[in-house]
């Protein structure tokens, strides 16, 4: 399979709500599609980086610029497009994971459309369909978060997870305890927003039953979460940290990560997000799938890595309509709770023409 062009094409998704973690607001998604053209198929692949580097080092812009000068002319200069062998080739080229992830996912879509060969059939999914949560941001009142988290149980979603940062986290987490009782699976996600000076507040959430508590310190801070760990017994979870199956597997050995958070942009792909699965099967560490957001091409590849068999958390892989009033794929929806993983070749979904027409800011054509 030779590559014989890539798309860079810029799409603007505007949130159906302004979505508040403890590193901002977001109001629309500026999401960068990689398309990777070969003479067997074409593929699709979605960067999760954000507009600013506030959730990691990444940002849209500068995503481009390396798949641009970079990664594009690295993998065209293999003597075949196959995911697996730039894997040595993007190693050369330090940082970065998110735009690796998205070229890799162009190029990997396009040899599975080829093949005949569906996602979750290639990533080793044994479920047909996923349990479905829901990431709930910060609010402006306690109020208005019951009146947010009432609404996505009534839509039938499985888990809550409530975005904290400090000033808003004990009393939250109370009201929702309080008004929706023990039987809802909450937990909670902090984004770095504390230090581990605060253990002795975090302990406050223990008496919540919370199923964890996501990615509470900052993400080079392993064994400061380790040390957490030990002071608190809401299980920890961590995010930010698991760059790689080497992190991962470290911060399993030093007692930080009771839980993982396997999010594929954040570790260069879904071939290196399927062996941070593996790592953690192997240790007897659950996983379950985070989300950046995605549009319905990013969801696809999502689903179908949570259908794998050590993902037994329910996931960030919400209905389209959580966060979008129009997808650019047809919409996945919720079915008593759960997402059907797609089962067509490659990620199973295609663009509607229509849709990202109307939502395309800037489209670029990489010859190779």
């Amino acid at each position: 399979m030779k590559l014989t062009g890539i798309e860079l094409r810029r799409v603007a998704m505007p949130l159906v709500a302004p979505f508040r973690t403890s590193f901002g607001t977001e109001f629309a998604r500026d999401v960068l599609l990689v398309r990777a053209v070969t003479d067997a198929a074409e593929g699709w692949g979605e960067c999760v980086a954000m507009s600013e580097p506030r959730y990691s080092s990444e940002f849209v812009d500068g995503a481009a610029e390396v798949v641009r000068r970079f990664l594009a002319p690295a993998a065209a200069g293999l003597p075949s497009a196959d995911p697996v062998a730039v894997e040595p080739v993007f190693a050369g080229i330090k940082g970065h994971p998110m735009a690796k992830a998205a070229v890799q996912t162009a190029l990997l879509d396009a040899q599975l459309r080829a093949a005949g060969i569906s996602f979750g059939g290639y990533l080793g999914a044994v479920r047909e369909r996923v349990p479905a949560g829901v990431s709930v941001g910060i609010m402006d009142s306690i109020p208005a978060l019951l009146d947010a988290v009432d609404g996505y149980l009534g839509q039938g979603y499985l888990r809550i997870k409530l975005k904290i940062e400090p000033g808003w986290d004990v009393e939250p987490v109370r009201a929702v305890r309080e008004r929706f009782g023990d039987e809802v699976l909450l937990q909670v996600d902090a984004n770095t927003a504390y230090t581990l000076a605060d253990a002795r507040h975090l302990a406050r959430l223990d008496p919540f039953d919370l199923l964890l508590i996501e990615q509470p310190l900052p993400e080079d801070d392993v064994r400061g979460h380790a040390a957490l760990a030990r002071q608190i017994g809401t299980p920890v979870c961590l995010d930010e940290s698991i760059t790689s199956a080497r992190a991962a597997a470290d911060a399993i050995a030093l007692g930080a990560a009771a839980i993982v958070n396997v999010k594929p942009g954040r570790v260069g792909g879904y071939l290196e997000a399927r062996r941070v699965h593996d790592v953690c099967d192997a240790h007897g560490v659950p996983v379950w799938c985070g989300g950046m957001l995605e549009t319905g091409l990013g969801r696809a590849a999502n689903v179908a890595l949570a259908a794998l068999p050590n993902f037994t958390l329910p996931g960030d892989t919400s209905a389209s309509d959580r966060y979008f009033a129009r997808d650019i794929t047809a919409p996945f929806v919720l079915e008593e709770g759960h997402v059907r993983v797609p089962t067509g070749p490659g990620l199973g979904v295609e663009p509607d023409e229509d849709a990202l027409r109307d939502c395309t800011t800037a489209a670029e054509w990489l010859k190779l």
